[in-house]
């Protein structure tokens, strides 16, 4: 078992506290800065430093997302970077309650020998970077593996090198006094229907968490941030209730009751597609020994982004999009969602 000293444990444990909370989610406002060039693209915006910044300090300053929002996941330069009021942003967070994080992998690559199969990398010089942030306001960690889905796709060795590198990582958190959220996201790109999704999500599932037991992680002092099950995006679109019963029948194979939080992805789902999914897990899943929330980043910002375009007079519109999206998930959590909230 893990041999963490009591002040790195209580420390994890404060943190796990102040994350999972009832009818709170986590923000993921970590995209690297290719995808942020995307996103702003569709907005007629270009992206340099001072565009994510104004961005991302729109996100931390929203009046009120405290309410809704625990935690934010971050991209390294925003943790350097301050408010126009000239707070560091991770600050500016944490001042409404809402813990700062860092997405920590360097984005995937092919793995060797192994086609179709992706890994992601950022091992290296791990501990040393945790250190850094963790004295730039960082309390929690984040660590993305990818699995696509084809015909041969992801192999099992695909699967266990991919489950290895999550509890790699999550056991170095641990080490460094940072929560690790462990997140294995199965693509719903391709035209797999509902049931292949559901296979290798519970494979990859089981993998993760032999990897993570095998290295010693503490699964009391982690969040786990998987996909739901869905069919693939060029397949359908499947009703909530068939999205929540597949996606917890995989949760309650898989992880143990021990882990915390559960804080789905919404990858590549709509807005409003994401909470209703969310919606019904929570109604059918109310019993689960887990807190079920959210981590979501499109999901929640898309609206606010479209609102914003770049334009400092359009800061209290883009806020009022988010703060109306993140309370909308809020609803969901409680399973109290009704689409007809949408058009308040």
């Amino acid at each position: 078992m893990n041999s963490m000293d009591k002040e790195t444990m209580d420390t994890l444990q404060a943190t796990i506290r102040d994350m999972v909370q009832t009818g709170r989610g986590i923000l993921a406002a970590d995209e690297s800065n290719p995808t942020m060039a995307k996103r702003l693209k569709a907005i007629g915006v270009e992206s340099t430093a001072e565009t994510r910044r104004a961005w991302r300090s729109l996100l931390v300053t929203t009046p009120g997302l405290g309410e809704y929002i625990s935690a934010i996941i971050l991209f390294e330069e925003t943790l350097q970077q301050t408010t126009d009021a000239g707070t560091p942003l991770p600050e500016a967070a944490w001042a409404q309650g809402i813990v700062p994080g860092i997405k920590v992998d360097r984005g995937k690559i092919p793995l060797a020998l192994s086609p179709g199969d992706l890994i992601t990398q950022g091992l290296d010089g791990l501990a040393e970077r945790i250190q850094t942030y963790r004295s730039q306001g960082a309390r929690f960690a984040k660590w993305r593996e990818v699995y696509a889905i084809e015909q041969h796709v992801p192999s099992q060795h695909g699967i266990e090198a991919n489950a290895e590198m999550l509890a790699r990582y999550a056991a170095v958190c641990q080490a460094e006094g940072l929560v690790p959220i462990v997140e294995p996201e199965v693509l719903m790109d391709g035209d797999h229907d509902i049931d292949r999704h559901a296979e290798v999500t519970e494979a990859v599932q089981h993998a993760v968490f032999h990897a993570l037991h095998r290295h010693g992680v503490a699964l009391e002092l982690m969040i786990l941030k998987p996909n739901m099950v869905l069919p693939g995006k060029d397949c359908r679109r499947a009703a909530p209730e068939e999205v929540a019963n597949a996606t917890l029948r995989v949760l309650r194979r898989t992880v143990p009751a021990a882990v915390p939080s559960i804080n789905f992805l919404s990858g590549g789902q709509d807005a409003e597609e994401a909470t209703a999914n969310l919606n019904a897990i929570a109604q059918l899943g109310s019993g689960s020994p887990w807190h079920l929330s959210i981590s979501y980043g499109r999901a929640l910002q898309q609206p606010g982004l479209h609102a914003w375009l770049g334009k400092a007079e359009n800061t209290g519109a883009a806020q009022q999009a988010l703060l109306k999206r993140a309370r909308l998930n809020h609803l969901a959590m409680l399973g109290k969602y009704e689409a007809s909230l949408e058009n308040d």
